[in-house]
C-alpha cells in the first residue's frame, strides 16, 4: 500500500505482490476544528484549506511530500526553524483518531494513544492494519501567522534540502541521533558529495542521497553501507535507516 511512495527504496528486482496506490482524498471540516480526511489525501493540498478556515496544526508540514496515510504511518515530523518555535513538531499532536482496516478485513477506530506514535513510527509498523481515514483536532489560528510559518518553513527547506524536481530522493536516509544529527556525522567523515554509480550523498544535506542519473537501489544501498561503516569506525555512532526497504534486492 503506497501513497506518494516517500521514504521508501524499492529493490532493483522489483516487488513480487500486489501494489495498491491509495488516492482516496475526500475530506470534511466538522465542528470545533475537527477535520475528517481520507488517508490518500496529500498533506500539501490540505494545508491551504485549513488555513483558509483559520484552523491551525497542519501548516508546519508545508513542503513535505506525504499523504495523510503516510503521515500517520511514520508520525510525520518537522523541526521548526524559527527560534520561538524551535522544536520538533509531530503530526500525532493533532491526531484525534484513525479508522483502520485490519488484516482480517474489519474496520476499527483507534484513538491517539492506541496508535502508539513515536519518532518515525506508529502501531502500523507492527500490524497488518491500514489507515483508511484520520480525524484531526485542529486549533483556532490566525491566517496571517500561519502563512508566515508556511513561508518560513518552505524557505528553510529550499535552502537545506535538494529540490526533488532536479534531484529525486527518498528523503532523510538515517534516523536522527539526538544532539548530533546523522547528516553532520556523515559530513564529518568526509562523505558529503560522495557518489556511487548514479547515487550521491547530497552536497546540500548529507543525510539525503539523491538520484543524479539512473541510480539503482544497489547504488543507494552501497552508499548507506559506506556511511554506516565510516561513521562507526571513525566516530563510534551507529546509523540506523529510517526509510523502508521494499521488494527484492
Amino acid at each position: 500500500m503506497l501513497g506518494l511512495g516517500a521514504n521508501i527504496l524499492i529493490g532493483d528486482k522489483g516487488f513480487r505482490g500486489l501494489l495498491i496506490r491509495n488516492t482516496g482524498s475526500h475530506f470534511t471540516f466538522l465542528k470545533d476544528g475537527r477535520l475528517h480526511v481520507e488517508s490518500g489525501t496529500v498533506v500539501g493540498k490540505l494545508i491551504p484549506e485549513a488555513v483558509e478556515r483559520n484552523w491551525s496544526g497542519l501548516e508546519h508540514y508545508a513542503g513535505i511530500p506525504s499523504t495523510i496515510g503516510g503521515a500517520v504511518w511514520q508520525n510525520l515530523h518537522f523541526l521548526s526553524p524559527a527560534p520561538e518555535r524551535e522544536r520538533t513538531m509531530f503530526i500525532a499532536e493533532v491526531v484525534e483518531s484513525c479508522e483502520l482496516l485490519t488484516g482480517s478485513g474489519d474496520r476499527k477506530k483507534s484513538d491517539r494513544e492506541s496508535m502508539q506514535f513515536g519518532y518515525d513510527t506508529s502501531v502500523l509498523h507492527h500490524t497488518d492494519d491500514v489507515a483508511l481515514s484520520v480525524t484531526f483536532q485542529l486549533n483556532p489560528g490566525d491566517s496571517a501567522t500561519m502563512h508566515r510559518i508556511i513561508q518560513e518553513n518552505l524557505s528553510w527547506r529550499g535552502g537545506k534540502h535538494p529540490w526533488l524536481e532536479y534531484h529525486p530522493s527518498a528523503g532523510s536516509i538515517f534516523k536522527k541521533i539526538e544532539g548530533v544529527g546523522a547528516g553532520r556525522l556523515i559530513e564529518q567523515v568526509g562523505l558529503k558529495g560522495h557518489r556511487i554509480g548514479g547515487a550521491q550523498i547530497s552536497h546540500i544535506h548529507a543525510n539525503i542521497m539523491v538520484n543524479l542519473s539512473r541510480a539503482t537501489a544497489a547504488d543507494v544501498r552501497a552508499l548507506i553501507s559506506l556511511a554506516q561503516q565510516r561513521v562507526k569506525d571513525q566516530l563510534g555512532h551507529s546509523l540506523e535507516p529510517e526509510i523502508g526497504f521494499v521488494g527484492e534486492f
